[in-house]
């Protein structure tokens, strides 16, 4: 592949290896070679790209460190397998009626195709005709409700969804966005704070009005550093606990 095969939008200014590390992340992202696949070997790549071992070593030095991608001795160069669904309990820790630490259920209550707002709008980088797949969903333990979400996704890119029967999109959200629309998240930033319940939490969550609401706000990315899915997590604040190791 010389420089002249990559893409329009490719700038060709940028070091031979940056070019190949971009190139391999936007062949990637779009379900090229998926989590856990090898790419294609090293010797292959050269072949492909027209560099050096050197060269090519350069760009997926940059994909380990970046955590696309994972090798492994006499094996391979795979596709990492991001895991972010239980990334909420990072904050909130349930247990169930006998004690144990359980890891809530989900389920969708309500889906609608709408124009989102400004703010998620410029979040998900949508134009203003754009559409989005809007989901209300609930996480219970034991039958009870302990989280409320709302799940915002780009239209374009999930459309599957808007016809799969609510009962068939499960627990986890992540696994079904690659299963059934060959979307995988790769990344996600995160920002936390602390609010009032409102009157659809109070319904939701079965809490009082007013009482402190821990609400987690998510951003998630593709490989390529796409945004894809805006996500608001609001739960109870006595299920809230943050936890961090300091070395």
């Amino acid at each position: 592949m010389n420089i002249a095969s990559f893409p329009a939008k490719a700038d060709l200014r940028l070091p031979r290896y940056q070019l190949i590390r971009d190139d391999l992340v936007r062949r990637i992202a779009n379900g090229e070679w998926t989590p856990e696949q090898a790419i294609p070997t090293e010797a292959d790549l050269c072949e492909a790209y027209v560099v050096s071992i050197g060269t090519l070593r350069k760009a997926i030095d940059l994909l380990v460190t970046e955590g696309v991608v994972t090798r492994t001795q006499g094996k391979g160069t795979f596709v990492r397998r991001p895991r972010f669904d239980s990334s909420l309990f990072r904050f909130f820790r349930f247990k169930s009626a006998e004690g144990h630490s359980v890891q809530p259920t989900g389920k969708v209550l309500k889906r609608e195709i709408v124009k989102p707002g400004e703010a998620i709008r410029d979040a998900l980088l949508l134009k203003p005709t754009e559409k989005t797949i809007h989901l209300s969903r609930v996480r219970l333990i034991d039958s009870e409700p302990v989280l409320r979400e709302e799940i915002w996704l780009a239209r374009n890119r999930f459309d599957a969804l808007a016809t799969l029967p609510l009962g068939d999109f499960g627990d986890l959200m992540y696994p079904l966005y690659e299963r059934v629309c060959r979307q995988i998240v790769a990344s996600a930033t995160e920002t936390l704070t602390v609010e009032q319940a409102d009157k659809e939490d109070a319904a939701t969550l079965r809490v009082h009005v007013g009482s402190p609401i821990i609400m987690v706000n998510r951003v998630a990315l593709d490989f390529a550093g796409t945004p894809i899915e805006w996500r608001t997590t609001r739960g109870a604040a006595t299920g809230f606990q943050y936890q961090v190791e300091i070395r």
